[in-house]
């Protein structure tokens, strides 16, 4: 056994690393939650309507995959096959119309099918024949009528059925479908078309929750025992059923029964059967006045511990209300009635042991002034949520004094007395949120010592006054947002001592106070300044956060009216805990590099919609953030994605760079990012041609990397192609092609040349003697204008980069006195191109080519610069210099093998950029060593001098030697031929 184990394991090792070798990763209609483990998949808003396109290309590991709100009417047999491993597959809120008998199979693992919100209305049954460890199944808002008695017959683990909101109306067929269902514990059928509960089945003894609400059931027509073993039973929104149906019925076992909003009497239905009260809901059963004595007075001798009394339309709440009542331990919830006033709580003078009272959604509108003459000791959580109440008096509270739990959120509170809440030692939380509040005092929470959470968001505060807080010695959260709060005063928190979340989000706040907030240094764990008014107008503003090293949480996002714009540098200094950074929407000018040098153990980072424009990161700014994890900088303008700006980023796993203006990404860089998991480029402008080569094959084939929606990806520059599939052909050498053709060149010169050298042996030799003598005049006369050039330099550069030329260059060269050869100046009007470019770079001394991208990609640079090339290896002289404008990687020069061949022997010039630490100094130096370069002699010494013309004399002796051996000679370079070195 423990082998079979092992190999099963063995397996499953080897299938998931070859998968990942072999499967690209990226998705045609679904993402992969990131670090899920190649586990859960999300195919939301899908395009496709087929179903097995849509999924085709999910990994076979795949536990969990969520299918939504797309456009699937039809599941094809077979459709999730490849996905052994599935144990939740949800489909809900599709066009689902029908579903092939073999859709589900082969996913024996299943456990949670959710097919609602569809339009089914017709299952075959062996559809979940295959689903043997099924435990959930969610048929819920469709359109069936009725219900194949087999259809569930395979099911025996299943435990929710969900069929609400279907049009089922046989209530016994229904039955037969699952009376072999022993593991089945809930059952709904709310919103349906049942009449009755007639059956000829008995459920299954294991069905303890029945929901059967919002039906058109009349009577219930069952046997007596039928609901013997149910725990919770709804029948609410039955408008029809009445208290004769539960006549002798068996509900011993109910733990919960709701009769909302039925025609059920709730002392006959006591009577009939028998049921514990304080297992009954007794909301919406018209108990008032009267009706409630009369329960009341019919629940004396039992012991309850909650009374829910909801959506009675109770008015009044007379003093001896309850008293009658049995004694109520735990809650009493009068929600949802017509309750205007509660005084002092008088109706609850009898319930001395009440620890929950809840008057929600009720018509009350001030809060009176208490004594203590009516204590209730036991009162801990009251809650007034969702009235009508203005105003709250002073100590109105003060017959319950041991208040934990206060919530009084959701009002129209406009004035709450200083002494509201005196007495309220215990109270540990107080929700005053969404109201009317214009101010809150010194005193206002003055015995509050135990509390912990104070919520008073969404009110009408503007200043915050000193010492409000101070007797918060224990607050842990104090959430002020969503006021409009302009000044917090210098001893507005002092008392805080324990605070770890302070919120003063969608406030009119115009800056960090670093000396307020500092108090809170040893404990403050979040703060929330999101939507305020925060603006800079000078880089150099010290840091408000200096002191908070215990910050794991801060949110700056989205600053009023037109965001933070600049930041100031270091202005996150002394966050060395922080954690999660928000910044979206603040329209930042420009980043410093030492903007988070501080954030060492920051994690989240989200710079969505921060910058303005085409955004500049600089070199090293997320350099101290190696425990970055995610990154997100959506639509922020960037257009290059670097090594010096995310080079250091080694531990992040998520990459948001969706909407930026990045046409290609460094895949060298992704390489090295090794714990990257995820990649978001959508709606960046890619470019499709052979520049991007390269990223498509890597992304196509990436071993680790999800790039979500790749395959939706549109080429900017070829409108109605994609980017993973536009043709790269061109972009490489055909070695087929180029073997075939060499080999039978050679082939066909082999038979040609002894039947050419037979038929045409003396007009070869005439030939070659006319050749000879022309090409040594030719020579000689190059050899003679040598010695009288026309120019100093030909300046061979691409139009780009003309402003350089003619700004730097130019003046000072020629303001030395150094002739130069420019094309639009010097060129001959008329001549050929390619003569003038011939007669520039013989007539000058010297060739100095100005390198720059740009240059690499043109054809007319590429030639000078091959002509230059050719001078230097055929003549033996020195006359190419090499300028580099920019930094240019070898691997891109790899296709220009003369100049790397010049690379190799000479050192060449870098023009410096303004990352210099002293770029004037550097710009002199430059100039310094070009025109030594240029006044150097193209002759070497005298020894080299006379080896060259003994060479020559030789090549005059040697009249009858054969072509190859000249050209030989020629072409070939000296090995120890001096070349000047020109130092970088």
């Amino acid at each position: 056994m423990a082998d079979s184990v092992c190999r099963e394991l063995i397996v499953k090792a080897i299938f998931i690393c070859l998968l990942k070798l072999a499967f690209s990763y990226s998705f045609r209609s679904c993402i992969e939650l990131p670090e899920s483990n190649h586990k859960i998949f999300r195919c939301i808003k899908c395009h496709e309507t087929d179903i097995t396109t849509i999924v085709g290309d999910v990994f076979p590991t795949a536990t969990n995959l969520t299918i939504s709100r797309n456009n699937i009417t039809y599941i094809q047999g077979q459709s999730f096959s490849h996905l052994p491993s599935l144990t939740s597959l949800v489909l809900d809120d599709n066009h689902i119309v029908n579903i092939h008998r073999d859709a589900f199979n082969n996913l024996q693992k299943l456990k949670t099918l959710n097919l609602s919100c569809n339009h089914i209305s017709f299952l075959h049954r062996d559809v979940f024949n295959d689903l043997h460890n099924l435990t959930d199944l969610l048929l819920g808002n469709n359109n069936l009528k009725s219900i194949d008695m087999f259809l569930f017959s395979n099911l025996t683990n299943l435990n929710i059925l969900d069929l609400r909101r279907n049009h089922l109306k046989n209530f016994s067929a229904l039955v037969e479908c699952i009376t072999n269902l022993s593991s089945l514990i809930q059952l709904d059928l709310s919103f349906n078309y049942l009449t009755n509960l007639q059956h000829s089945s008995r459920l299954p003894n294991s069905l303890v929750r029945l929901y059967l609400s919002d039906n058109k059931l009349h009577k219930l027509g069952c046997d007596k025992s039928f609901l013997k073993y149910v725990k919770v039973l709804d029948l609410s929104d039955n408008t029809l059923l009445s208290s004769k149906s539960f006549k002798g019925l068996n509900l011993k076992n109910i733990k919960y029964l709701r009769l909302r909003f039925t025609n059920v009497s709730a002392s006959k239905l006591l009577n009939y059967t028998k049921i514990q009260p304080r297992y009954v809901d007794f909301s919406g059963l018209k108990l008032k006045d009267r009706a409630l004595t009369s329960l009341c007075f019919h629940l004396k001798v039992y012991q309850i511990s909650k009374m829910i009394l909801q959506s009675n339309s109770i008015g009044v709440l007379k003093k001896n209300t309850f008293c009658n009542c049995a004694n109520i331990t735990d809650v009493m919830d009068l929600s949802q009635n017509e309750i205007k006033s509660t005084g002092c709580l008088q109706f609850l003078h009898c319930q001395n042991q009440l620890k929950t009272l809840k008057i929600e959604h009720n018509h009350l509108t001030r809060l009176m002034f208490c004594n203590t003459s009516t204590q209730l000791d036991s009162m801990k959580n009251l809650s007034y949520r969702y009235n009508r109440i203005l105003e709250v008096s002073g100590n109105a509270f003060s017959n319950t004094p041991k208040l934990t739990n206060l919530e009084l959120n959701i009002n129209i509170i406009a004035y709450l007395d200083h002494k509201a809440l005196r007495g309220l030692k215990d109270l540990v939380t107080l929700r005053l949120d969404n109201n009317l509040l214009t101010d809150i005092y010194s005193d206002s929470f003055q015995d509050l010592t135990s509390l912990k959470t104070l919520n008073l968001r969404n009110n009408q505060l503007s200043v915050i006054f000193d010492y409000v807080f101070q007797n918060l010695s224990n607050l842990r959260i104090l959430d002020l947002g969503g006021n409009k709060i302009t000044q917090l005063k210098p001893h507005a928190l002092d008392g805080l001592q324990r605070l770890a979340k302070l919120y003063l989000d969608r406030n009119r706040l115009k800056e960090i106070d670093g000396t307020l907030f500092g108090k809170l240094h040893a404990t403050l764990q979040v703060l929330d300044l999101q939507a305020n008014h925060i603006l800079y107008y000078t880089e150099h503003t010290y840091s408000p956060f200096i002191n908070m090293s215990k910050l794991l949480d801060l949110k700056l996002d989205g600053q009023q009216p037109n965001g933070i714009n600049l930041l100031p540098c270091a202005f996150f200094r002394g966050l060395t805990s922080l954690k999660s950074l928000y910044l979206t929407n603040n329209h930042i000018i420009g980043f410093g590099a030492e903007t988070f040098d501080d954030l060492k153990s920051l994690e989240y980072l989200t710079l969505d919609n921060s910058c303005v424009g085409i955004a500049q990161l600089k070199p090293g700014i997320f350099k101290n953030l190696r425990k970055l994890k995610t990154l997100s900088t959506e639509n922020m303008g960037i257009k290059s994605f670097s090594e010096a700006v995310f080079g250091n980023l080694t531990g992040l796993k998520q990459l948001h760079l969706n909407r930026n203006a990045m046409m290609t990404l460094d895949i060298s860089l992704l390489d090295k990012l090794t714990n990257l998991t995820y990649v978001d480029m959508r709606s960046c402008p890619l470019s499709c041609n052979c520049q991007n080569s390269d990223l498509q094959n890597w992304t196509i084939g990436s071993k680790r990397l999800q790039f979500p929606y790749l395959f939706s990806i549109t080429c900017q520059d070829q409108p109605g192609s994609y980017f993973h599939n536009f043709l790269t052909n061109v972009c490489y050498l055909d070695i087929a092609l180029y073997l075939f053709s060499s080999t039978f060149t050679f082939t066909i010169l082999l038979t040609l040349i002894p039947l050419l050298y037979i038929k045409l042996y003396w007009k070869f030799k005439y030939s070659y003697y006319v050749f000879r003598s022309w090409f040594g005049e030719q020579w000689r006369r190059l050899k003679d204008q040598e010695e009288k050039y026309k120019y100093d330099a030909f300046i061979s550069y691409n139009s780009a980069d003309e402003d350089w030329v003619m700004e730097q260059l130019l003046p000072n060269l020629e303001g030395s006195s150094f002739q130069l050869c420019l094309h639009h100046r010097d060129f001959e009007l008329g001549r050929d191109i390619v003569d003038n470019i011939v007669a520039a770079v013989y007539s000058s001394r010297k060739t100095i080519c100005v390198v720059s991208q740009s240059f690499l990609r043109s054809e007319w640079c590429s030639l000078e610069i091959q002509l230059a090339s050719y001078r230097l290896f055929q003549e033996m002289q020195d006359v190419l210099l090499l300028v580099f404008l920019e930094p240019i990687p070898e691997r891109q020069l790899s296709t220009y093998h003369r100049m790397r061949k010049v690379m190799l022997k000479k050192t060449y010039l870098q023009w410096p950029g303004s990352d210099c630490s002293d770029p004037n100094s550097a710009k002199e130096l430059f100039w310094n060593k070009l025109k030594r370069a240029l006044r150097s002699s193209n002759t070497g010494s005298q020894e080299k001098q006379k080896m060259k013309e003994q060479n020559d004399q030789k090549r005059q002796d040697k009249e009858g030697a054969d072509q190859e051996e000249r050209e030989y000679f020629v072409n070939q370079t000296p090995v120890d031929d001096e070349v000047y070195y020109l130092m970088p």
